[in-house]
């Protein structure tokens, strides 16, 4: 029997399933909650009550994870450092310490400025000990990366930490989504290698010595080694998995597919039976990326979002939190103080204030993990020192400390993963309203009845509106995905909006009222989604298919990928010999900048280097058996009618290698 054990840590649950590789047959399936403050505790426990026999005969472990793509999404990572060459950069992603430096190249590789390496020493230096990651962008690097190779050698003689540069993400134009790429790469690196290191550990316990792959964004995997490299890669990771996974489950080829976690939903279109890639880039928290990825919208919304009253405002807001009935069932010390908090009148917060500085009574923080050379004041030293081992709310903790809560800086130390919050979740929703209880319900009924008050609602009133809120939101993301499939775009107009109320709310105005319905069935996947899909496919007059095995839907789709890597190379004819039959060019690739007397001698090289390269590349990630496949594209302009011959512009030469994974067990 050929055994596969996929993974999917999430941001709430890890899941875990044992296959048989054959016939993609689940033998045995489990999950556990993700336990943040150590991985290898949340992994570890899905695996107690499966076959020791069958985990000994596992050939290939492959994981998928939403951690990357939480990460980003909740503004979390670790101390990033950016080094700009020959552009400044409009920070639209948060860099914690970054100078733009003198530098660059044209469209031909050609260098416009010489490279200011002094000014780059000079930041390197100033920066070491503050940052855990460094990110170079170098204009135009996709034409000549001599600039940032040159960097990067000089990071690495100055700086202990990780070093990524743009062109080795991608080898498309785009300076400001190479850059947003890069800075993301690089916060993201202790993150996976975080992740990796724990399910390492627990393989070596369970004596499972079979190669450790991970999931692409495309749905793809690769080794463990290179994903360390580029966890930017894993980003959509464990929504690619569950598309894969919705696929195998359902046997359907079309279909719109939603997977619900605890942090997002993800939202992904199987066309033909596969995912559809979106060449352009990944866009993750309305960023544009050049990670090549299925075409998956991510939207902050999940069982773990986290649920804000301020006075008579309601959000939903999508940090995640840990829900009160989880956590009540971790800290039973909570009940008590939430059956008090139940019952008391609380004010409001400023307006004008940031979202994740409101200061709820029924949210608690507690540490998640230690992090060095972070500065903090001694009012939030304190905080920290006090909710070490006992959630507090920031009330509380004012009480104690005698500082106001409004004084502590507990959105920053979330931001930066070391303290967790807890509070109301839609996951606390169901509990109350009893529909779905594996935790301490009560927490979630008192919460409820202290949020309730706010709004003049009892408490049954708030859990219907509440729960509308959140079906209404999943709509307006399932309408917002399929909007861009058809426009490719993210904007939504005034009008857009309206129409897009009245097909939710199913409400007629005064005039006309507004139906969408979707031509595909809607596949759920995540668990409890039957607590919120049915209403969503209600809404737009679809069929909803909950398949077996769906709330291990991303695990199931982690162990049946293939091994896919890609260079692109752009070959450019020399100035005014675009007519000729075999013109000089320029060669512009990932290795390199080359020019060549002949097209047909450049592109035999191309090909040839190309081919051994992506090859290498494969099989670095995991791959036997490696067949490379060549594609071929010429731009071309015809001289008009009347006239023979045409001018080529350029020549695209796409490699890719395929290969199923290694499977085999490693002896000693």
């Amino acid at each position: 029997m050929h055994v596969g054990l996929g993974f999917d840590t999430g941001g709430t649950y890890t899941d875990a399933v044992l296959m048989e590789m054959v016939e993609n047959k689940v033998l045995e399936k489990s999950k556990a909650l993700t336990t943040r403050e150590d991985l290898s505790v949340g992994i570890r426990n899905t695996l107690v009550h499966f076959d020791k026999k069958l985990l000994k005969n596992v050939e290939m472990v492959s994981l998928s994870s939403t951690l990357a793509t939480n990460s980003i999404v909740e503004g979390k990572g670790c101390r990033v450092g950016l080094i700009c060459v020959g552009e400044e950069f409009e920070m639209s992603i948060p860099v914690d310490l970054h100078t733009t430096i003198k530098g660059g190249h044209n469209l031909s590789g050609n260098e416009t400025t010489k490279l200011d390496e002094d000014s780059a020493v000079k930041f390197m230096q100033s920066v070491k000990g503050r940052v855990d990651g460094l990110a170079i962008n170098s204009y135009l690097s996709v034409r000549n990366p001599e600039h940032e190779l040159r960097l990067k050698m000089i990071a690495k003689e100055i700086l202990d930490v990780p070093v990524v540069c743009g062109h080795e993400l991608s080898s498309s134009l785009g300076y400001h989504e190479r850059t947003v790429t890069s800075v993301m790469n690089a916060r993201l690196i202790p993150i996976i290698k975080d992740l990796i290191d724990s399910v390492k550990k627990v393989m070596k316990e369970y004596k499972i010595t079979a190669p450790l792959m991970i999931v692409k964004g495309d749905g793809s995997i690769m080794s463990e080694s290179v994903a360390v490299e580029k966890p930017i890669e894993t980003i959509l990771s464990g929504p690619a998995a569950s598309l894969i996974g919705a696929k195998m489950l359902t046997g359907v080829n079309d279909a719109v597919v939603m997977d619900m976690g605890g942090t997002t939903t993800d939202i992904g279109i199987l066309r033909n039976g596969f995912p559809r890639l979106e060449k352009e880039g990944a866009v993750i928290g309305n960023r544009r990326t050049r990670v090549m990825a299925a075409e998956i919208a991510t939207y902050g919304i999940g069982g773990d979002s986290r649920i804000v009253v301020n006075g008579n405002k309601f959000l939903l807001e999508p940090t995640r939190v840990i829900p009160l009935c989880i956590a009540a069932n971790q800290w039973p010390q909570l009940l008590p103080r939430l059956k008090d908090i139940a019952e008391r009148k609380s004010g409001f917060s400023p307006e004008s204030m940031d979202a994740r500085d409101i200061v709820q009574d029924t949210e608690f923080f507690i540490k998640s993990k230690e992090m060095k050379n972070v500065s903090l004041n001694k009012d939030d030293i304190a905080l920290l020192d006090l909710v070490s081992k006992e959630p507090f709310s920031l009330k509380e903790a004012g009480q104690k400390l005698n500082v106001h809560p409004f004084a502590f800086n507990a959105s920053k130390m979330e931001e930066l993963g070391i303290v967790q919050r807890i509070g109301l979740t839609p996951t606390d929703l169901l509990h109350a309203e009893g529909s779905y209880v594996e935790y301490e319900k009560a927490a979630s009924e008192y919460a409820i009845r202290h949020q309730s008050q706010k709004l003049n609602m009892s408490d049954k009133e708030f859990i219907e509106f509440a729960k509308v809120k959140v079906i209404d939101r999943l709509a307006e993301v399932l309408l917002r995905k399929l909007f861009f499939e058809e426009t490719n775009t993210l904007d939504v107009d005034t009008v857009g909006h309206h129409l897009m109320w009245k097909a939710i709310s199913r409400c007629d105005g005064l005039d006309f009222g507004c139906v969408i319905h979707l031509n595909k069935p809607l596949i759920g996947i995540g668990a409890p989604v039957a607590a919120w899909f049915p209403q969503v496919a209600s809404k737009f007059g679809t069929e909803l298919l909950l398949p077996e095995h769906s709330e291990v839907g991303n695990a199931v789709g982690a162990v049946t990928g293939n091994v896919i890597e890609s260079m692109e190379i752009l070959l450019r004819p020399s100035s005014g010999e675009g007519s000729l039959d075999d013109p000089s060019c320029t060669l512009f690739a990932p290795y390199g900048r080359f020019t060549f007397e002949k097209l047909s001698v450049a592109t035999v090289s191309a090909i040839e280097e190309g081919s051994r390269l992506v090859k290498e590349k494969a099989t670095k990630a995991g791959a036997d058996y490696v067949e490379v496949r060549v594609n071929k594209i010429e731009k071309k302009v015809g001289f008009g009618k009347g006239y023979d011959g045409s001018l080529l512009i350029e020549t695209f030469i796409t490699l890719t290698a395929v290969g199923k994974p290694r499977q085999f067990k490693i002896t000693e």
